[in-house]
């Protein structure tokens, strides 16, 4: 049987029918440059939308199967279907793809068009392609509305369901950019979302710091490489916070974890600044089962009566800091291979995970560096677990060094770095020296912080998964907060749509946020760092409480000025009462001591039969007391045998000089929940590679650590 497919004048798509705009569509449309291009599964309206598009915009509107192959062959699509066969109609559909040379027209493609790269590559430059991803089962029911039974390349047998799911992945390859299509979308509102992406891309907003400085046409691969704004301020998107809307996000909830991320994070993306193409390929390759030990990524688990664990910590090091540092260093070496001039030198401040982190990511994905990027590691050399810190020398090599620096903490250390970026005189040795750039790796850096948003929104849609909550019901979230990149990575999938209510940071001793929160005063001038069993929140400085303030005070960056300059010199700062009403409407935040920490383990282990590190447990002491109304998810940020020691300590199981391998052992013999790390297993017993290095507390010491890795780079 010949296919007809699609060439059915009686398919309601193919009526010459006039579809009238809204005056919002109208008034919200431009003179957008050259064509936009529809492309999707048959069935999916591309024609339909092109209409009411062509209407909007007051264009021409080109259906390719009418307007371009049939002048081009001078006959119908069926009476070249019967000519030259299934097998072949691809091949003569792309040569003729080939000949196409109109602009500035709307264009639906027919389904099959993405099939033939050569075709596809050449109509791809005439301007944007505009994936219209609609759900398989309104295709699948459009197409039998329609009476259309076979397409081309389905033969006996094959369902059209199977053939459709098929040929996504060319879909997927050639899209500029994806508009999620609700289920059951207008034509009208579908075409309001394409008309708005593609002035969102004609816009090109681009990127600014958080202190005022304009980045001016600088893209991600640029605001990636450079780390800190100039000025000393966080780099954040000129725009708002893209969005989501409720249909959009009931889509992704039967996705995998990458295929969510790649959704979420295009949101975020220019794709002349990073393809969707390139995005997967990172995605795919940072996100599977040979990476990260749970298919799932960031599970999330019940723990207590409406208390969910997401558990973070099953990426190579053992911590939340993988599932953004397996994709960032990607990304990172996309932009230098983009530039293809300097060499990088990552600069890491850690108070224990993020070091160990960057290592493995940058050492998996990089090739074991590459030769022109090295990454130096400062951590407080006293203000680690020993799990940490030989976690993080088993990496060392000339283009990877970790320092630890004595008499220092955290905040020394991230000071330091963020002294270094504005530091003119030694960047320009470096560079003039060893044609070095200095970068950042920690959630300072904007494309260190991005990826983390993406499992707040999965932790939501895992919920609505596992039937817990209907989507658009609301949940809390609670994070052990220090540098505050977490909790504000969870800000921004509220900002995004994602329904939750309230945002809880868990604190330990050092509980300067969490008054902060509570008064509307950053007051550390007469404070001191403790070190604590939970040293990933031993912060003083918040980092990315500037990027918070930022956006909860309307992007006021006279007032960040103010208030960081403050806090530089008098140790302090009070936020306008305006802007304390608004961080409390989003924000709680309480904080917990050692002991009631370690009271939390012991009993969520006895009633729950799970194990929590030390940072889950505080998280665990402040949503237990804050009035819970909805399901909340509680972060869990690292695996307990990071902190073996400690958690056996806690629980009543003597160490007695076992080896930090013997320690993870006995936590698997404590409890088999979450059970014992492999990858951290395994690279605890590898032997270490080169010695403890040190140096000391003060900035000169650092640049010259600095410096002598510059040396090899």
């Amino acid at each position: 049987m010949i296919l007809k497919l699609l060439v059915r004048r009686g398919c309601c798509f193919r009526h010459r029918r006039m579809y009238f705009c809204g005056s919002k569509l109208r008034n919200n449309a431009s003179n957008v440059k050259n064509n936009i291009i529809l492309m999707g599964s048959p069935g999916c309206g591309k024609t339909t939308v092109g209409r009411v598009l062509s209407a909007a915009l007051g264009r021409p509107v080109l259906d390719i199967d009418d307007d371009h192959l049939e002048t081009h062959w001078g006959m119908s699509v069926a009476q070249k279907l019967d000519e030259v066969g299934s097998d072949r109609f691809v091949e003569a559909e792309g040569q003729a793809l080939s000949a196409f040379h109109t602009e500035n027209h709307v264009v639906s493609l027919t389904g099959s068009n993405p099939m033939h790269d050569a075709g596809m590559s050449h109509i791809a430059s005439t301007g944007t392609v505009v994936f219209l991803d609609v759900h398989m089962t309104d295709i699948l029911e459009r197409l039998e509305r329609m009476k259309v039974n076979r397409i081309v390349g389905q033969n006996d047998g094959t369902s059209m369901a199977d053939i459709l799911q098929y040929r996504q992945q060319f879909y997927e390859k050639w899209y500029d950019t994806r508009v999620i299509c609700e289920r059951n979308e207008s034509p009208e509102s579908i075409a309001g979302k394409v008309l708005s992406q593609v002035q969102n891309i004609e816009a090109k907003h681009g990127y600014v710091s958080t202190r005022g400085l304009h980045m001016g046409d600088k893209g991600f691969n640029e605001v990636l490489l450079q780390g800190l704004a100039s000025d000393g301020g966080l780099i954040v998107p000129r725009d708002e916070t893209p969005k989501m809307s409720i249909g959009q996000l009931s889509r992704l909830v039967d996705l995998t974890y990458p295929q969510r991320a790649i959704r979420i994070l295009e949101k975020w993306m220019d794709f002349r600044d990073l393809h969707p193409r390139t995005l997967r390929t990172a995605v795919n390759n940072a996100y599977n089962l040979e990476t990260f030990q749970d298919a799932n990524i960031c599970p999330v688990r019940h723990l207590d009566r409406g208390q969910y664990v997401q558990e973070l910590f099953h990426g190579p090091t053992a911590s939340f800091k993988d599932v953004a540092l397996q994709l960032m260093p990607q990304l990172f070496m996309n932009a230098v291979a983009e530039e293809s001039k300097s060499k990088y030198l990552i600069l890491v401040a850690t108070s224990g995970d993020t070091g160990g982190a960057v290592l493995d990511g940058f050492s998996r994905h990089a090739g074991n560096f590459s030769a022109n990027i090295g990454v130096l590691v400062l951590y407080p050399l006293e203000g680690i677990s020993d799990i940490q810190r030989e976690q993080m020398i088993s990496y060392n090599s000339h283009l990877a060094r970790v320092v630890g620096v004595s008499g220092s903490d955290f905040d020394f250390c991230q000071t330091s770095v963020k002294k270094a970026f504005g530091d003119h005189d030694l960047s320009q040795r470096l560079f003039q020296d060893h044609n070095v750039k200095i970068s950042a790796a920690n959630s300072i850096s904007w494309g260190r912080l991005l990826p983390q948003v993406v499992y707040h929104v999965t932790s939501y849609l895992d919920l609505v998964k596992q039937k817990v909550i209907a989507m658009g019901d609301e949940i809390d979230v609670c994070v052990p907060t220090g540098n505050f990149g977490n909790i504000l990575a969870a800000y921004y999938a509220k900002e995004m749509g994602i329904p939750i209510k309230k945002l809880i940071c868990a604190s330990n001793d050092n509980n300067v946020v969490a008054d902060f929160i509570r008064s509307g005063c950053y007051d550390i001038s007469n404070r001191r760092l403790l070190q604590t069993i939970s040293p990933a929140i031993d912060i003083l400085v918040s980092s990315n409480l500037e990027r918070l303030l930022y956006s909860i005070s309307g992007r006021d960056a006279s007032f960040i000025n103010s208030a960081f300059t403050q806090l530089r010199d008098r140790r302090k700062f009070d936020v306008p009462a305006q802007v304390l009403e608004n961080i409390q409407g989003l924000f709680h935040a309480d904080w917990c001591t050692e002991e009631e920490c370690g009271k939390a383990m012991r009993d969520t282990l006895k009633n729950n039969g799970y194990l929590m590190d030390p940072h889950t447990s505080i998280a665990k002491v402040v949503a237990d007391r804050f009035k819970q109304e909805r399901p909340m998810v509680i972060a869990s940020t690292a695996h307990p045998g990071k902190f073996a020691h400690d958690v056996l300590k806690i629980t009543g199981n003597a160490t007695n000089k076992m080896a930090t391998t013997e320690m993870l052992h006995a936590l698997d013999n404590i409890c088999p929940k979450p059970g014992v790390h492999k990858s951290l297993l395994k690279t605890l017993e590898k032997d270490c590679v080169g010695e403890k290095s040190v140096c000391d507390a003060n900035y000169q010491s650092i640049v010259s650590q600095i410096e002598n890795i510059a040396r090899n780079i």
